[in-house]
């Protein structure tokens, strides 16, 4: 481990390789941090690391399946082994599933969300616990990617909003068990970013009257911008919940 990296903040990023991760990881690296990059394709996290290098900042590409207990647990080893030491993990990487009444969503759909978006969100978080915990000096900082739907859902979303709901709950015990060990958790409940997983949006949206229609959305910069305010806060300070949400939106009043 060189001396500027034992200077160095350092930042992981699942979810890295697109939308909301790649904009954050951008800004994470104008920060000044050195920034780890994980997602299933290894093409875009490339890119992004070669991007960085041309400005003079310093990111890491490991592709990982954040299903997988053995993937997630390599990328925290090659953490440790290069770095020493996480400083803050943006907890990013999801999916959602098709909006069709749920006795017509294939199980493997049901699966494949909860498994990402909650499985894969401890998995993640479990491993940063752990480094963080073991590091010197000890703590760090875990931000999990929320949703809206975290507090109410769009017709036909069953598995997104459950999934969305466990992160609020595995968001407060972080911040609980993490007291003693200066670990501190934050969740970002995002609205309406377009990315290209959210472009359809502008074209239309199931809403709970029935009725298909085009929604608001906002810069994903925004949300980024609200990541690294809370990564730059020092650990004495903390936003439990923030949401994020372009202003216009279907939610205040949703139901």
């Amino acid at each position: 481990m060189s001396e500027d990296n034992k200077q160095s903040k350092i930042a992981l990023v699942t979810g890295a390789g697109s939308g909301i991760g790649r904009v954050t990881a951008l800004g994470l690296l104008e920060d000044g941090f050195i920034v780890v990059l994980a997602g299933r394709r290894a093409e875009p996290l490339q890119t992004l690391v070669a991007d960085a290098a041309s400005r003079g900042q310093t990111a890491l590409a490991v592709p990982t399946d954040v299903t997988d207990p053995a993937s997630v647990q390599a990328l925290f080893d090659t953490i440790e082994k290069t770095y020493g030491r996480l400083d803050v993990l943006f907890n990013n990487a999801g999916v959602n599933a098709p909006a069709i009444p749920m006795d017509e969503l294939p199980l493997e759909k049901w699966f494949a969300t909860l498994n990402t978006n909650v499985t894969g969100v401890y998995l993640c978080a479990r491993a940063a616990f752990g480094l963080m915990r073991r590091q010197s000096p000890q703590g760090g900082r875990i931000i999990n990617n929320g949703s809206i739907s975290a507090h109410v859902p769009r017709p036909f979303t069953a598995p997104y909003t459950v999934s969305k709901h466990a992160v609020t709950g595995l968001t407060k015990s972080l911040a609980l068990d993490g007291r003693a060990f200066n670990i501190v958790a934050s969740q970002i409940d995002i609205g309406n970013a377009l990315t290209e997983l959210s472009e359809r949006m502008t074209r239309g949206v199931l809403q709970a009257n029935g009725t298909t229609a085009p929604e608001p959305m906002m810069d994903a910069r925004h949300v980024a911008d609200a990541v690294r305010h809370v990564a730059a806060m020092p650990l004495t300070a903390n936003i439990l919940n923030m949401t994020v949400m372009a202003s216009s939106m279907p939610f205040v009043g949703r139901g």
